[in-house]
């Protein structure tokens, strides 16, 4: 079983990573484009947890996909432009809404996904080559 601190910081598998990142954004973006079912604007509590979890998911991997001298503030403010992007689409299509407590929903997941990737990294830090 790989240690967890190598996959937490390694440089080799940013790529790996990378492709994570990709297949989660086009499957967030089919979810967020698709059409709304009725009961899903029913629980509109859900729909927020559902966006705070999907975006520290889309952080997570993103700062692990992310150079690792780029600030996490960058992967934090491009995740929030994404998820700007979907709440405007969202606002023509027909059986959609935009929202702006989704922005705010997804401005927490991300907050929350940065936080929980720094906390891992300091707890299992990269580890160093043997002699």
């Amino acid at each position: 079983m790989p240690d967890l601190g190598l996959l937490l910081n390694a440089a080799q598998l940013r790529r790996r990573w990378r492709w994570v990142l990709l297949l989660m954004l086009a499957i967030t973006s089919w979810l967020a484009f698709m059409p709304s079912e009725p009961q899903a604007e029913a629980a509109p509590q859900l729909d927020k947890l559902e966006h705070i979890v999907a975006f520290a998911a889309l952080a997570f991997v993103a700062r692990l996909a992310s150079h690792g001298r780029r600030p996490a503030l960058w992967v934090g403010l491009s995740l929030l432009a994404y998820g700007l992007f979907i709440e405007v689409v969202q606002s023509w299509l027909p059986s959609r809404h935009a929202d702006v407590l989704d922005l705010v929903a997804d401005a927490v997941g991300i907050a929350l996904g940065l936080l929980l990737l720094s906390r891992l990294r300091r707890r299992w830090p990269r580890p160093t080559p043997d002699p």
